[in-house]
């Protein structure tokens, strides 16, 4: 009977998987007491002893079932350690192996999550702290360089790396200059330092530089001077006289010029993007299809707007892009004087006016100033005054500008300007019924030559500044450092390479309100004429008249002599 009570409980042996289940969480221990009975069954006593003292044993255990029992007293050697953990263990150990699976999984989830919580939460704060450190060194890393630096790099040849990198910081640390400034430097001292950095590296000398800083913020400031050092897109002009812009710019593809529009501001205006022939010795070109012109050149005539019939004057004309255009906006109608005081210009001048088909233009050669005293005061409708100027706003075209101009150049331009602004507002009839308007412009960016020359006119005539009639571009200074000028110079324009792409330019619009003169000065003074040349032709269907002066007498004058 006994035997076969073993043999039944053999049957009941848990299945291989729990077995295995089993093993993993068992460990081997030293043999007790219970393991000593089963070796001395296993050693030869009687199989009836064995049995009885095994059942003994495992009705002493609380909570286990019959098929563990049974199965572990049959198991090898191999398989005595668990079945001592089954026999040795108590209700805590069966809690754990069998009840408390599930639960020790989620701790361990739950233990390996807020693990690695905090392990970001470190990550996370040490981050901070080395972007904080970084920020911390970037703030020190630049120091303005001391004098015997300074005068150690005046004895070498310039280092444009070192420049270049030291124009940058200083342009960051501008930028930002609450946070970023070295412990007991001012602002000044940068600014000192930037204009010295600039002047080597890109060419440009000490006045210059001097103010251009003193009218921008450095940001812009080096926006402006890399775009100097840019080409401006090449232009041109449709000559509405002999065809339409559609027509010109499909003849021209077939060619292999590649083009675009100008701008919405334009309708004559095309942008060459690639060209596989040279631009300038098309056929269209030679039959005066098309001027080649900058973007720029085109904003004056526009805010000009000849009328039909009238009779305008051009008081600084050559080489007739500017004549040419106010020709085809009044369609070959009215009256155009085209003044050029430069004879030797005079040639491409009348070039152009024959190849563009004009026939209502009279070229002359007079200086500005006395052009009141030949074509008479208070004589045409409007007049445009392209002033000669001192060309800052056209470096790319003249990088000499950059080293050739002074403040005295400066203060020539400007006075010569303001002695022809009153004597373009001396031709304008006040009483003209579609005009009484002048367009004042330079190619520089100068407050000299541009605002206080409009402000000084305001002052001697009794004239207004109107809008341009251009809807883009910077509005003109009512103040700049020390200077004040008249608030509606607002409506004066300002376009600058590095924000229209086109070259540096100013435009102003004048409406003479009256033909009296507020404060009367002559437009010409005779001590100041020297170095200009008083030669003038006019001429008129074939028929030319001059009145021919030289440098020589004009040195004379002033001498005295």
């Amino acid at each position: 009977m006994a035997a076969s009570k073993n043999k039944g409980a053999k049957s009941k042996n848990l299945p291989p998987q729990k077995k295995q289940r089993n093993d993993l969480f068992t460990q081997k221990k030293r043999p007790s007491k219970k393991d000593e009975v089963f070796d001395d069954v296993s050693d030869g006593q009687s199989e009836e002893v064995g049995i009885e003292e095994a059942e003994d044993l495992l009705d002493g255990d609380e909570q286990v079932s019959d098929f563990d029992d049974a199965s572990e007293i049959s198991d090898e050697d191999d398989d005595v350690p668990l079945a001592d953990d089954f026999l040795q263990g108590d209700d805590d150990n069966e809690d754990r192996d069998f009840g408390s699976g599930s639960d020790s999984d989620e701790t361990d989830i739950e233990e390996k999550s807020r693990v690695i919580d905090e392990q970001r939460a470190r990550e996370k704060e040490d981050a901070q702290a080395e972007m904080q450190l970084n920020i911390k060194e970037e703030s020190d890393e630049f120091r303005l360089p001391t004098k015997e630096e300074l005068e150690s790099e005046e004895q070498r040849p310039p280092d444009l790396a070192n420049l270049q990198m030291r124009i940058k910081e200083i342009v960051r640390v501008l930028s930002n200059f609450k946070d970023l400034r070295q412990e007991g430097t001012t602002r000044k001292d940068y600014i000192d330092q930037l204009k010295k950095d600039l002047g080597p590296y890109y060419g440009y000398n000490e006045f210059l530089v001097g103010v251009l800083v003193d009218m921008f913020p450095v940001v812009e400031l080096m926006e402006l001077i890399e775009a100097f050092e840019k080409p401006r897109p090449t232009c041109i002009r449709t000559n509405t006289l002999r065809t339409r812009r559609k027509d010109l710019a499909d003849v021209l593809y077939k060619r292999g010029v590649e083009l675009d529009q100008l701008s919405k501001w334009s309708k004559v205006g095309l942008v060459v993007c690639n060209s596989h022939v040279l631009i300038g010795a098309t056929p269209e070109y030679l039959a005066g299809f098309y001027y080649i012109q900058g973007a720029s050149s085109f904003l004056p005539v526009m805010a000009l707007a000849p009328q039909e019939k009238e009779q305008v004057v051009d008081m600084a004309a050559a080489p007739g892009g500017k004549t040419t255009y106010i020709a085809a906006l009044m369609k070959n109608s009215g009256i155009i004087y085209a003044n050029e005081i430069r004879e030797a210009r005079l040639k491409s001048l009348t070039t152009n006016l024959h190849r563009m088909g004009v026939t209502n233009t009279i070229v002359c050669n007079y200086d500005g100033r006395e052009l009141p005293k030949a074509l008479g005061q208070n004589s045409v409708d409007r007049v445009l005054l392209d002033a000669p100027c001192s060309g800052t706003g056209v470096i790319t075209k003249d990088p000499s500008v950059k080293t050739s101009k002074s403040l005295d150049d400066i203060q020539k331009c400007a006075h010569l300007q303001k002695q022809l602004i009153l004597a373009a507002i001396d031709m304008i009839d006040a009483n003209s019924k579609s005009g009484g308007y002048i367009v004042y412009s330079t190619c520089s960016m100068m407050v000299p030559e541009n605002e206080a020359v409009i402000d000084y006119a305001l002052k001697k005539r009794d004239v207004k500044v109107v809008p341009c009639g251009l809807d883009f571009g910077c509005p003109g200074y009512i103040r700049f450092r020390e200077h004040r000028f008249h608030t509606s110079l607002e409506n004066t324009r300002r376009f600058y390479p590095h924000v229209h792409n086109m070259d540096g330019f100013f435009v102003a619009k004048l409406k003479k309100m009256s033909n009296a003169k507020k404060n009367p000065v002559s437009s010409e003074d005779p001590s100041k004429l020297t170095g200009w040349r008083r030669s003038s032709v006019i001429k008129t269907g074939g028929e030319e008249k001059g009145i021919e002066g030289t440098k020589e007498e004009s040195r004379k004058e002033k001498t005295g002599e």
